[in-house]
């Protein structure tokens, strides 16, 4: 009898082991994709940012129909999922990058199109 007491209890640890690497492999997933869509949400915040000065007007502040001069607001460079850099703009679009603050080899590129519509592009995740 203290055998079969034995073998169940080393059964119990390998199920308890297995469940817990499950449960991590599970988290880590999860977390990876949280970070993708805190990037994304960021990145879409910041097109909406552009896209508000390319149609205010040059008397107010703004672009004049044109992303030319455009500068991320400081408080939106950086968050707890990632850095974000203006890569180019044009009176027609914009490009950002967001890098993720987990993988630096994880970005993102977000156009900002004359309509206002985003377009991204995902490298590494």
């Amino acid at each position: 009898m203290g055998q079969q007491q034995l073998l169940l209890i080393i059964l119990g640890v390998i199920i308890v082991g297995i469940a817990i690497a499950v449960g991590i492999s599970q988290f880590s997933a999860h977390s990876t994709q949280a970070n993708k869509d805190g990037v994304t949400s960021s990145l879409v915040n910041i097109g909406a940012n552009a896209y508000q000065y390319r149609i205010r007007p040059t008397t107010m502040g703004g672009g004049g129909n044109s992303y030319s001069g455009y500068t991320i607001p400081s408080k939106m460079s950086s968050d707890d999922n990632g850095t974000y850099t203006l890569t180019s703009t044009s009176a027609t679009d914009c490009v950002l990058k967001g890098t993720s603050s987990i993988d630096g080899s994880w970005s993102a590129d977000c156009t900002v199109d004359s309509t206002g519509k985003t377009t991204l592009a995902y490298t590494g995740w």
